[in-house]
């Protein structure tokens, strides 16, 4: 089998024969990425090509790591809508207990951390399901992208041959062939086959070589010792016999375990140092160059990675600023993919969400004002805001509070057309209060008084 078919086997793809597939090509085995140009040659390695890899960039390792310690970061809830109150958060469903415990050696964060590392690495993600005896899922163990792949029946049904999970071939076998039912499968975009995802380091793979090569050329020039910092010079004619013995002379004395002592020169020698060209200094601008280009694939902002020079106001608009990108896909495609697999209405009837809320735990003045206006507009409850600070509930702090003057615009709209009849005035309001008099009494009592007057003046 030749290399072309053998990786092609791997990826789980079955080339028709004679059919030419375009590059890049995927390598599972031995990972990295081989170029189209090499893919066209059995001895590539002979002819000088080499395989890309994005495990030999530092700014790979930094893109991916920030995207899967951040999603590690992250709590997930099992959500469900209703009309009667809103969403409900679900705590004894099957999903509920995976993201509490994945398995019985994993934590949530190490699944997520590891699930997002070999999404963004490999381009794929699998792990394999395992049921108990109501057909709920118990278990979710990751498998090896490299040693995983989807295969297609006869009849079209898409089965998963799984492995590189030692622990779990130790329980149940090495074999683990499953339907498509049982796995959590993550892709990234398929543009050669609809199964199997290709990583974004493919679309900056001629800037990382670039950027590799630079770096392989600057330590070979350093272990060769190609060019020295500084060179011995005379006025002196000196033979070949006179030059080596002061060469070992130098070497003798500053190399080695005699390095850092201190060589007199004779014969009118003098160090003179060689300043660094203007074509060495450009290492820097290229390795820069890449590393932008690494950076803009993956799409993490440059201040994520602490490279950026134009800083954010906040730690809030940075997190904004990649929510609304990169940070927003990868979260939003996690979610879509465990909700399949557990079969979930989607949104917004069912689904699960990852809290990004936890991103800004360092940020306390933000989140003060974000809540402290919340609360104000009426938008959240005043026990809502106190629970995110870990703060015991308060009386009536159970539903949100308004200000008197605001109503709703149909309250308004009412107003307006039947405004309500004024109160009366104070004084008004005291006589229209106090009880009717009623004649006959008022007669009967002028007349008492009368007569006491009379027997009064009378005496």
């Amino acid at each position: 089998m030749g290399l072309l078919a053998k990786t092609l086997s791997a990826l789980g793809l079955k080339a028709a024969e004679g059919e030419y597939r375009e590059g890049p090509y995927n390598l599972p085995i031995t990972g990295g990425w081989l170029s189209a140009e090499a893919g066209q040659y059995a001895n590539w390695w002979q002819l000088g090509f080499d395989v890309t890899t994005g495990r030999r960039s530092a700014m790979v390792e930094a893109c991916i790591a920030s995207y899967a310690q951040t999603v590690a970061m992250c709590p997930g809830s099992h959500w469900k809508w209703s009309k009667e109150n809103g969403r409900d958060r679900i705590t004894g469903s099957a999903l509920t207990r995976i993201l509490k415990a994945p398995n019985d050696y994993q934590s949530i964060s190490d699944f997520l951390l590891n699930a997002t590392a070999n999404l963004l690495d490999e381009g794929n993600c699998y792990a394999v399901a395992l049921r108990n005896n109501r057909y709920e899922i118990q278990e979710l163990h990751l498998m090896n992208p490299r040693r995983s792949a989807p295969q297609l029946a006869v009849t079209g049904e898409v089965f998963y041959h799984l492995g590189g999970n030692e622990i779990l071939e130790a329980r149940i076998g090495t074999n683990i062939i499953v339907p498509a039912r049982d796995v959590l499968h993550i892709r990234l975009q398929t543009p050669r086959h609809p199964l199997i995802g290709e990583a974004p380091i493919a679309a900056a793979a001629l800037q990382q070589a670039a950027g590799n090569a630079a770096l392989q050329q600057q330590i070979q020039f350093y272990l060769n010792q190609a060019r020295p910092s500084f060179v011995l010079s005379t006025d002196q004619t000196l033979n070949k016999d006179q030059v080596k013995m002061l060469r070992d002379s130098w070497n003798e004395q500053a190399k080695g375990l005699n390095r850092g002592g201190t060589p007199i020169l004779s014969s009118g020698l003098k160090p003179s140092p060689l300043s660094t060209t203007a074509k060495d200094s450009d290492l820097a601008d290229i390795l820069k160059m890449s590393n932008e280009a690494i950076a803009h694939v993956y799409r993490v902002p440059l201040q994520i990675l602490g490279t950026g020079d134009t800083p954010y106001a906040s730690t809030e608009a940075l997190m904004q600023s990649w929510r609304a990108g990169g940070l927003g896909f990868v979260l939003n495609h996690i979610e879509e993919a465990i909700g399949n697999l557990f079969k979930l209405g989607g949104q917004p009837d069912e689904y699960l969400e990852l809290d990004t809320s936890a991103l800004l735990r360092s940020a306390f003045k933000d989140r003060v004002e974000g809540w402290a206006r919340g609360v104000q507009s009426g938008i959240f409850a005043r026990n809502e805001a106190r629970m995110d600070f870990e703060q015991a509930p308060v009386t009536g702090g159970d539903e949100p509070w308004v200000q008197q003057q605001d109503v709703p615009l149909s309250v308004a709209a009412e107003l307006a057309k039947n405004p309500p009849t004024p109160p009366p005035a104070q004084g008004a309001a005291d006589d229209a209060a106090a009880p009717e008099a009623d004649p006959e009494q008022s007669r009967a009592f002028l007349a008492l008084y009368k007569q006491d007057m009379r027997e009064a003046l009378r005496a």
